[in-house]
C-alpha cells in the first residue's frame, strides 16, 4: 500500500509547503509504532485551542475514524480511509455536506490529516483477489500517528492550565469571603479605621476583572487581594493585641469610644460625648424622636452628641454606624430627604418618620423602636426596612418583631448593614 508517497491534491487546490512538510512527517512513522485511536482522540479534544480547530471539526474527525476498521492506529493496518460525503453526513447527525467539506479542508489545514486523492478526485479502495486492499483513495490518518506524542504533551499542557486557573479561582473566591467578613467584622465592632475606604477599593478591584479574565488577569488580581487581605488582617491583629492589655470587652469598648474620640471611621465630624451625661442623652433622644415625628426640632449639640454612642453602651444599647454607611446601604431613603438630600442625622430621622407613615408602621411601634434601639438606629431600621420593602409583608409587625429582638440583645444591625450593602454595590463578575 502506498502510504508514504508524497501525493498533490485534485483539482483547483493548490499544493502548500505545509503539506509536503505533513506526508514528509507522516512517511517517518516507526513501523511498530501504534496509538489506540479513541484515546488519542479524546486527547485531540483537551489539545483543541492550541491546534486551532473547532467541535464541528472533531465531529467530522471523529465520525472519520469510526469508518477505520481497528482501534489501534498503526502502519500495518493502513491508515486511509475512504467515506464519501454523504456517509460522513450521516455519522455526524446530519451535519450538511457543504460543512463537512469545510471541516475536513481544516483538519487538513491544522495537520492532523492528509489527502490521498485519486486520479477523479474520488474516494475508493482497490482490493486483491483475496479481498485485501490493494490501494486506496481518501484521507490519511497517518499525521494523527505520527503526531500522537506531541498532542498527548499539548493535552497536558491545557489540563495543566485549566487546573492552574481553578485553583487561581478557589484562592481568589477565599480572599473574597475573607475580606468582605473581616470588613464587616470590623464594621459590626465600630473599630477606628477607613473601613469604608477598604471596601471600595475590594469592589474596585472585583469590578476591574474582565467578564472572561485570562490566567495573568487572574494571578494579578489574586496578589492584589491578598495585599488587601494582610493590611486588613494587620490593623485587626492591632486591636486584638491592644484588646488583650487592655482588659475585658467593656472597658476597651468605652475606651475606644471615650479616650480616643479622633480615631473614627464616620463620614460626618465627630463630637467628644461627655460620660456623665450619658443618661441625659438617652433621655433626650427619645424626646427628639416624638419631636421628629410632630415636625419640631431640638437642640442640634445635644442631637450631636448622642451619635457618638458607637457600640453597645453601659445601658446595653445597639451601637451606632456612620451616616455614610447607612446610605450608602440604604440609598432608597434619600428621596425622602427634606429637598431630596440627607445631610446629617436629623434629616435621616425626618425621613425615617415620613417612610414610616408610608409604610403603614404605627406611631407607637416607631416610638417603642426610638426607645429600645435610640433614635438614629430606629431610623437606620426603618431605611433598612424601606430598601427591603419587596421582601416584608408587614412593616409594622417586622419592627416590633426587630425591637423585641434588640430588647433581649438577639439583634444587630451590622449584619443588615452589611447584607444591603453588598447587595447595592454594582454587580462584580465572578471568578470562583
Amino acid at each position: 500500500m502506498e502510504t508514504g508517497s508524497v501525493t498533490t491534491p485534485f483539482g483547483r487546490r493548490s499544493m502548500t509547503l505545509g503539506m509536503l512538510a505533513n506526508q514528509v512527517m507522516a512517511g517517518e512513522i516507526k513501523p511498530d509504532q501504534s496509538v489506540d485511536k479513541w484515546k488519542l482522540f479524546r486527547a485531540l479534544c483537551e489539545a483543541k485551542p492550541l491546534l486551532g480547530i473547532g467541535d464541528r471539526a472533531l465531529a467530522v474527525l471523529n465520525a472519520l475514524l469510526s469508518f477505520y476498521p481497528k482501534n489501534e492506529l498503526a502502519q500495518e493496518n493502513g491508515l486511509i480511509v475512504f467515506p464519501s460525503n454523504i456517509q460522513l453526513s450521516l455519522r455526524t447527525h446530519g451535519m450538511a455536506e457543504q460543512t463537512v467539506r469545510r471541516h475536513l479542508a481544516a483538519l487538513v489545514e491544522a495537520g492532523l490529516l492528509l489527502r490521498k486523492d485519486s486520479p477523479n478526485g474520488k474516494r475508493y479502495v482497490r482490493r486483491d483477489r483475496a479481498g485485501e486492499v490493494n490501494e486506496a483513495f481518501g484521507f490519511s490518518l497517518a499525521p494523527l500517528l505520527a503526531r500522537a506524542e506531541e498532542i498527548e504533551q499539548l493535552a497536558a499542557a491545557v489540563m495543566a492550565e485549566r487546573l492552574h486557573v481553578q485553583r487561581l479561582r478557589e484562592r481568589i473566591t477565599l480572599c473574597r469571603r475573607d475580606i468582605a467578613k473581616l470588613i464587616e467584622a470590623a464594621v459590626e465592632e465600630e473599630l477606628p479605621g477607613d473601613w469604608q475606604g477598604l471596601y471600595r477599593e475590594f469592589r474596585d478591584l472585583i469590578e476591574g476583572l474582565p467578564r472572561s479574565p485570562t490566567t495573568a488577569q487572574l494571578e494579578l488580581l489574586l496578589d492584589e487581594l491578598t495585599a488587601l487581605r494582610t493590611d486588613i488582617l494587620n490593623r485587626l491583629e492591632i486591636r486584638v493585641k491592644s484588646t488583650k492589655q487592655r482588659g475585658n470587652a467593656d472597658y476597651i469598648e468605652r475606651h475606644i469610644q471615650n479616650s480616643n474620640p479622633d480615631s473614627t471611621s464616620e463620614l460626618e465630624p465627630s463630637f467628644e460625648t461627655k460620660q456623665g451625661t450619658m443618661a441625659e442623652q438617652d433621655k433626650g433622644r427619645e424626646a427628639e424622636t416624638l419631636e421628629e415625628g410632630r415636625g419640631e426640632t431640638t437642640h442640634p449639640a445635644r442631637q450631636e452628641e448622642s451619635r457618638q454612642s458607637g457600640g453597645r453602651n453601659d445601658g446595653g444599647g445597639l451601637k451606632s454606624f456612620p451616616l455614610g454607611l447607612v446610605l450608602q446601604a440604604c440609598p432608597e431613603i434619600l428621596a425622602y430627604g427634606p429637598d431630596g438630600v440627607i445631610r446629617n442625622w436629623r434629616d435621616l430621622m425626618a425621613a425615617a418618620v415620613i417612610v414610616r407613615s408610608m409604610l403603614g408602621v404605627s406611631p407607637s411601634a416607631y416610638e417603642e423602636a426610638a426607645n429600645v434601639m435610640g433614635p438614629e438606629n430606629a431610623a437606620t431600621v426603618m431605611a433598612c426596612i424601606l430598601e427591603r420593602g419587596g421582601h416584608i409583608n408587614s412593616a409594622g409587625g417586622y419592627l416590633r418583631g426587630l425591637t423585641r429582638r434588640s430588647e433581649k440583645g438577639e439583634f444587630a444591625i451590622g449584619p443588615m448593614l452589611m447584607a444591603l450593602l453588598r447587595a447595592n454595590a454594582p454587580a462584580g463578575r465572578k471568578v470562583g
